[in-house]
């Protein structure tokens, strides 16, 4: 305790003093002003309180007095009557108008986000983030490793190798067992489709056009089957492909030369940009047109020919799974310039030409049809003599005229068809004549599980498909068939067109930039969401040496038309269901904003192995989508093994979109 300081008279004096100021103030004229006005502005208040309601809006009495001294509010009036319910929508992610959304539903996915987010933790955050969670209770969706599907599935095809679907059409002619039956979702995929034994990462394009490791594709059949027709050979460790198939044994280049003589209109890399090689063999001839500014989907249905499908794909040519049978096949109408049918094992006439009638479906108007009947021998006299008066060529002829196709040349066992450029033939047509035309109600570009139908598609009145620039004009200019696709736009779809392109441009410019993509030596990519095929288009002006599968979902706009007028290939999926190609096909998949969608529909850990069966061992995944549903993609790609990183995109951190790349490392 301090000590007290004594009271002296000097301190008794400045006492004193204070008191006589303090008296003096109290009488000066200022002071009593001052009370006066304190006075009344606190009676003033008083007032106010007492006859102000504590609901009115003017009330002061809230911020000045302490709340328990205000008197008890009024009752509350009665709430307004609400007004009548009226059915209303909102945008989903699409762009589309719906009335399919729910509310007060709780979305675990965004909680979890916000959580994290709350705590200040990154999404997909690891052990740190895991034991908060255990330590609050809080659930959390959490996957185990996958396992690895027996080796028996290491070139597994769901919908294409579902053995119970196949029997039952064993006996039928028309190739139903060749087409989509997909399991059950019981019997999905829930493993990781296993490589072959000795895998290698694929030779690089273009080397890898003229061979590839014997070890990826192990499949010596196609050697003993067509190896005498120059089409492969095995040499060391690697298949060759000398360049020949059935129809041009002295190499594809010759036999295309030979085509281009025969139709001078046919001007390859210009009018001629993509093309439909039909039972091609290893693909050669989809091969050699590449270097020509053509790219040519090859399809073929699974093992008729000795996985040369999976060939072509090793090779780095675009090829695909699929048959003419039943089905429409999964490409819209006027898709092709050129279609391509070397000794491709199609009886065009049978079914009242059902099948040469989806063929002219998705040939462009103008567009020509090539048939090799049989293999070229200049050896032989009078082919041309011979194969005219032969059944099948009478038979194709009459179809052929019907459906006002023109006999533009014929040479040897080659004949060329052109198809017409609008429906005058069609029209002037005597009305007994076989095919019809199909219902003016009928969609031509509708090909999801669609049946053939015995009839004639007509063409557009405006000419929409027809008047298509050449290449590579083509490739930015927006095509005329973009004001019919069916879509919610408020502003002009060129501005849509065009704005997507400068975005995707950038983006895509960023990645090639950022993330070496041109030192990747990427080939076989695949956009999983295409929309207008705007990634594609930015690949190749930023000369990136590949080939984009531009896949249109169902549960969104079908923009195929689209991408075919601009000189790009694609194809129509659901991703519900397993994809029609070989397991490691592609080197990159892109998906931006799919899962959003998707995932209202059916399970993304599907949609994730399916990516993991497409993918070839070393190749990369880029998925951009919302912040809500990364931390379940990222958790996912670690239990399929990938080695995934969360990017922020250049909206920078608190954007709603992330990006996700991940790598399945060998």
């Amino acid at each position: 305790m301090k000590p007290t300081a004594p009271i002296t008279s000097s301190t008794t004096t400045t006492v004193a003093s204070s008191m006589a100021t303090i008296t003096d103030v109290h009488k000066t004229p200022k002071f009593v002003k001052f009370s006066a006005m304190a006075l009344l502005s606190f009676s003033f208040v008083c007032l106010d309180t007492y006859f102000s309601s504590s609901s009115s809006p003017f009330s002061f009495s809230y911020y000045i007095l302490p709340r328990q001294m205000s008197p008890p509010p009024s009752p509350p009036s009665p709430p307004p009557r609400l007004p009548a319910v009226r059915r209303t929508g909102i945008i989903d992610e699409t762009g589309a108008m719906s009335d399919e959304f729910f509310i007060g539903e709780w979305d675990s996915i965004s909680i979890s986000a916000l959580t994290e987010l709350s705590d200040g933790n990154e999404l997909g955050g690891g052990e740190e983030k895991e034991k908060k969670n255990k330590s609050s209770g809080e659930l959390k969706v959490r996957f185990e490793k996958y396992k690895a599907c027996e080796k028996s599935k290491v070139d597994y095809i769901p919908c294409l190798d579902n053995e119970e679907a196949i029997k039952l059409f064993n006996n039928s002619e028309k190739g139903e067992k060749y087409e989509r039956h997909c399991p059950g979702n019981d019997k999905s995929l829930d493993c990781v489709v296993p490589r072959p034994e000795g895998y290698r990462i694929p030779i690089p394009w273009p080397q890898s056009r003229d061979e590839v490791w014997f070890s990826n594709v192990p499949h010596a059949g196609l050697v003993e089957d067509r190896g005498g027709k120059n089409w492969i050979s095995i040499k060391e460790d690697k298949f060759i492909f000398p360049g020949g198939g059935t129809q041009f044994i002295h190499g594809a280049d010759r036999y295309l030369n030979q085509i281009s003589q025969m139709v001078s209109e046919i001007s390859f890399g210009h009018h001629i940009r993509v093309a439909l090689d039909i039972g091609g063999g290893v693909a050669s001839f989809g091969a050699f047109l590449l270097q020509r500014n053509v790219t040519t989907l090859s399809i073929a249905p699974k093992d008729v020919h000795g996985s040369q499908i999976q060939f072509a794909l090793e090779r780095g040519v675009p090829a695909m799974v699929a048959v003419f049978a039943t089905r429409r096949l999964l490409y819209p109408s006027q898709a092709f310039d050129l279609i391509h049918c070397s000794n491709c094992g199609i009886n065009w006439t049978r079914d009242d030409g059902i099948l040469l009638l989806e063929a002219n479906r998705m040939l462009r108007a103008g567009g020509y049809f090539i048939w090799a009947a049989k293999p070229v021998d200049k050896h032989e006299d009078n082919l041309q003599e011979q194969w005219e008066g032969s059944s099948p060529f009478q038979e194709m002829g009459d179809l052929t005229t019907r459906i006002c196709w023109e006999l533009v040349k014929k040479e040897g066992y080659i004949a060329v068809w052109r198809k017409p450029l609008n429906n005058s033939c069609y029209l002037n047509r005597d009305a007994k004549v076989l095919p019809p035309l199909c219902d003016p109600d009928d969609n031509s570009d509708n090909v999801w599980y669609t049946n053939l139908k015995t009839c004639i598609t007509p063409l557009p009145g405006n000419g929409y498909g027809s008047n298509v620039s050449a290449w590579p004009e083509r490739l930015h200019y927006p095509p005329e068939r973009l004001q019919t696709i069916d879509m919610d736009a408020h502003i002009s779809r060129k501005e849509i067109f065009r704005a997507e392109s400068k975005y995707l441009n950038e983006i895509i410019e960023n990645y090639v930039r950022a993330y070496h993509w041109k030192d990747m030596k990427l080939r076989n990519v695949m956009d999983m969401r295409a929309g207008l095929g705007g990634f594609a288009a930015a690949l190749h002006d930023l000369q990136v040496d590949c080939w984009v599968m531009n896949v249109v979902p169902v549960s969104g706009f079908n923009t195929l038309p689209v991408i075919y007028d601009r000189g790009l290939i694609g194809v129509m999926h659901d991703w519900c269901e397993p994809f029609d190609t070989y397991p490691r096909t592609y080197d990159l998949l892109h998906a931006a904003g799919l899962f959003s969608v998707e995932k209202k529909r059916c399970n993304i850990s599907t949609i994730m192995l399916e990516m993991d069966r497409i993918l070839r061992p070393g190749g990369r995944v880029y998925i951009q989508d919302s912040v809500t549903i990364m931390g379940e993609l990222e958790e996912i790609a670690k239990e399929m093994g990938w080695v995934p990183a969360l990017h922020e995109t250049g909206e920078g951190p608190h954007a709603s979109w992330k990006v996700l790349i991940s790598e399945k490392r060998m």
